[in-house]
């Protein structure tokens, strides 16, 4: 009697980074290609596609992720990300998510089942308040202690200058230097807008 092999799994790889910098650098997503492709190696699947996305995890309305999830959807295969978080923080999308009908699993957790899912999805949002919560709780202690934030010096030295300060516009050192001053808090503010901070206050 022949014995019927098992179908091959089918995947549809889906990767994403918060920020356009991250995305640029590839910081993230490699390791995150990396975990998916061993756990594609270890179950001898096959990849539908792979969908990349530079995008914060709070929106739900991911036009990457939409396609990812439409691919699964048509095809029957199932959507893998490398942990939990790249999908969403959020609870209630996720739960929404794993009641809809796609099959989606973690690389870091393929033996999660529903109830695991849940409860990781109660983690990853309960993470994802922390984080605003320090994020808040860091820069009131710093305005606490007599810290300003931001530039403490404000535009003082363009106006000592003169000349609306050109003549420091022009010389190589100031301008790369400012440059990369105004560069440095990107990450920060990418991570508290990451959090739907959208104002100074």
């Amino acid at each position: 009697m022949t014995q019927l092999r098992p179908a091959a799994l089918r995947i549809v790889a889906y990767e994403r980074v918060s920020t356009t910098r991250q995305g640029r650098s590839g910081l993230g997503l490699e390791a995150q290609r990396v975990a998916i492709e061993r756990f594609s190696a270890e179950r001898a699947a096959q990849l539908l596609g792979r969908f990349t996305e530079v995008e914060s995890g709070r929106k739900a309305d991911r036009p990457e992720l939409l396609k990812a999830l439409h691919l699964a959807k048509l095809t029957g295969a199932t959507l893998v990300i490398a942990k939990l978080d790249r999908l969403s923080r959020n609870a209630a999308f996720l739960l929404a998510l794993r009641d809809s009908g796609v099959r989606f699993l973690a690389a870091d957790m393929p033996q999660a089942n529903d109830l695991t899912v849940g409860i990781m999805a109660l983690v990853a949002e309960q993470e994802r308040e922390a984080i605003s919560r320090r994020t808040k709780e860091a820069l009131a202690a710093a305005k606490a202690r007599g810290g300003r934030l931001g530039n403490p010096n404000g535009a003082a030295a363009l106006r000592r200058a003169g000349d609306g300060g050109a003549a420091l516009r022009r010389t190589v050192t100031v301008t790369a230097n400012a440059d990369a001053f105004a560069r440095d808090p990107v990450p920060v503010i990418e991570a508290i807008r990451a959090e739907s901070v959208t104002s100074l206050r």
